[in-house]
This record gives structure tokens, C-alpha cells and sequence, in this order.
């Protein structure tokens, strides 16, 4: 007998006091620079247990404007932005070809809070999308060497044998170039902080670039 969908929605609770810690957020403690709370946010995230809270999912959209979203892995985040890498002739890669600027957006259901992101995004440069994939684990090389991305795929078999061959390549070569390797970094206009509350008082600060000096100017927003 099959599951039924409605049913099984209509039985699940958000935020279970059980798994999940709602911390207070006081946004008039918060930080002038949206990186020093992010930072902040992604430690106490780590020290939750929250699993993987590096993944973030990414939404861009075509050259007709259709969106698309996936979920990725963040590589780093500084003043230059937060940046992750995929080959340029992916889906996502030729959506930022055609429209240089996405949405971020980090779920931490540990600790209650979302963590929102948009703005432009650049290439970085080649030495450092290199200098990026030599620093992560032999089988992320082997994925990389593996290439055509977001291809049409014949069968299984295919696969297993072009990732074989990676495999091996990535074994024997550890820098073994792989040039649609791209580094992108998207540099915010907007940042938002979203703390769940148990009496959905939920707290949203938003941090807005501002035209002057590219300091930062924050406001609340109406859960």
C-alpha cells in the first residue's frame, strides 16, 4: 500500500524541540559586515552537528530568464565573496555565462536559520580555480577529470567507465589540469539572516550594499 503524500506532510513538525536548538538573535547586536556574521552563524552551524552545512543551494537562470536551482558546495567566502566551482559548460555554468548573477541560500534546521544571498557573480581567476580543486580529495579531482557535466548520458555503463578512468588519472596525476574547472564567486548586494522562533516571531535581518563607500546598510523584515 502506498504512502500517501498529503497525509505524511500534514504528520511533520518544523524546528522539533527534540533535535533542534532555537538560539536567541538579537539583531542589534549584529555585526556592521554581513561576512563577520555569517562566519559567526556558520561555526555555531559546526558546533550544532548540523550535517553538511557547507552545502548551499544555488538558483540562476537561463538566457529566457527561466530559473533553475541545485544544491552545491560552498568552497569559501570572503571579502570577495562567497564562491563555489562547477565546469563552465554545466548547466549552471552556461546560465552564469548568459546571466552573471544568482541566490544563495544556507539552511541550518539545527539551529533554526536560513542564511540568503544574490548579487553578481565573476570568474575567478584560472590560478585559483586550480589552486582550488588541487586542495580538495582525490575523488572531487576524479568527478572534475570525469567532465561533460549536464551532457546527455547513454547508459550507466558509460559513466562508470569514464569515472574509472578518472579514477586512475586522478591516482596517478593529483594535478592533472582540468581547464572547465571554474572558480565563480558571487559578491552580494544582499544578505539576509533568518532565526526561527517556536511562536514564529521569526527575526529577519537584512544587510543591503549601499551606494556609498560599499559599506552596508541593514533593516528588519516582517517575518
Amino acid at each position: 500500500m502506498g504512502t500517501d503524500l498529503h497525509e505524511s506532510l500534514r504528520s511533520l513538525r518544523v524546528w522539533d524541540p527534540a533535535v533542534t536548538e532555537l538560539p536567541p538573535f538579537d539583531p542589534a547586536t549584529a555585526p556592521g559586515d554581513p561576512l563577520a556574521l555569517f562566519t559567526a552563524w556558520f561555526a555555531e552551524a559546526v558546533d550544532a552537528g548540523q550535517t553538511e552545512p557547507h552545502t548551499v543551494s544555488l538558483a540562476t537562470a537561463d538566457a529566457e530568464g527561466l530559473p533553475d536551482v541545485r544544491v552545491v558546495m560552498l568552497h569559501g567566502a570572503d571579502a570577495d565573496g562567497w564562491s563555489f566551482a562547477t565546469h563552465a559548460g554545466s548547466r549552471k555554468g552556461r546560465h552564469l555565462a548568459a546571466r552573471p548573477y544568482a541566490a544563495l541560500v544556507f539552511y541550518w534546521p539545527v539551529l533554526g536559520r536560513q542564511v540568503r544571498l544574490r548579487g553578481p557573480v565573476a570568474v575567478a581567476p584560472a590560478e585559483e580555480a586550480r589552486a582550488d580543486l588541487r586542495a580538495r580529495s582525490t575523488g572531487a579531482l576524479a568527478a572534475a577529470l570525469t567532465g561533460r557535466q549536464s551532457a546527455d548520458l547513454d547508459s550507466p555503463d558509460e559513466l562508470a567507465r569514464a569515472s574509472e578512468a578518472a579514477w586512475e588519472r586522478a591516482g596517478r596525476e593529483p594535478d592533472a589540469p582540468v581547464p572547465s574547472w571554474t572558480l565563480y564567486r558571487l559578491r552580494p548586494d544582499e544578505v539576509e539572516f533568518f532565526q526561527g522562533d517556536a511562536r514564529r516571531r521569526h527575526v529577519r535581518l537584512s544587510y543591503r550594499r549601499t551606494e556609498e563607500g560599499g559599506g552596508w546598510g541593514t533593516r528588519l523584515l516582517w517575518p
